[in-house]
């Protein structure tokens, strides 16, 4: 994963990892850039991906996840993800954030114009049922405490409907 210091102890175990964009640009900010995520987590999924919760909200987002390589399938989704954003960003001219993208790229990255995402994840290894919860509660949450919605249900973008036994924009393992 990049340059990160952090590493997957147990890569095929449930994680809580965040994935941030380059220098905290808001750029989940409408629908046509977070159904990118969502449609690369559905395809990932269907090769074995298990999501426990997520949020995503304008400039990074918190997943608990769990795969036979994790590692790999996290470098594959920020790969994808970060060229499918880039290539809407320029079909639609959206040249403010890419400027921005382009301006805090880091220099070691000279095979490309923009670099997307953050380097790393900071994976936090999910111990036992108590620390699910808890990160569980914290992703859901995180909404809340920004002042974006009073409940944590009412954020879309997130599993918190899941939990509650409502559908939500992605299937999730509510079993640990």
């Amino acid at each position: 994963m990049g340059r990160s210091r952090y590493k997957f102890t147990h890569p095929d175990q449930a994680h809580f990892v965040t994935l941030t964009v380059l220098h905290w640009i808001p750029v989940f900010t409408r629908s046509e850039t977070v159904n990118i995520l969502l449609e690369s987590l559905r395809f990932i999924t269907k090769e074995g991906l298990v999501i426990y919760a997520y949020v995503i909200l304008e400039n990074h987002c918190h997943l608990i996840l769990q795969s036979t390589a994790l590692d790999r399938d996290i470098a594959r989704f920020k790969s994808y993800t970060a060229k499918k954003i880039i290539q809407h960003l320029a079909e639609n001219n959206i040249k403010q954030i890419l400027d921005q993208l382009a301006f805090y790229k880091k220099e070691h990255k000279s095979d490309r114009a923009y670099q997307f995402w953050q380097e790393g994840v900071h994976p936090e290894l999910i111990q036992n049922d108590e620390m699910m919860r808890q990160k569980v509660e914290y992703i859901h949450h995180n909404p809340v405490k920004r002042g974006y919605v009073d409940n944590a249900e009412h954020w879309r973008y997130s599993s918190a409907r899941n939990y509650l036994g409502k559908p939500g924009l992605l299937e999730v393992c509510r079993e640990w």
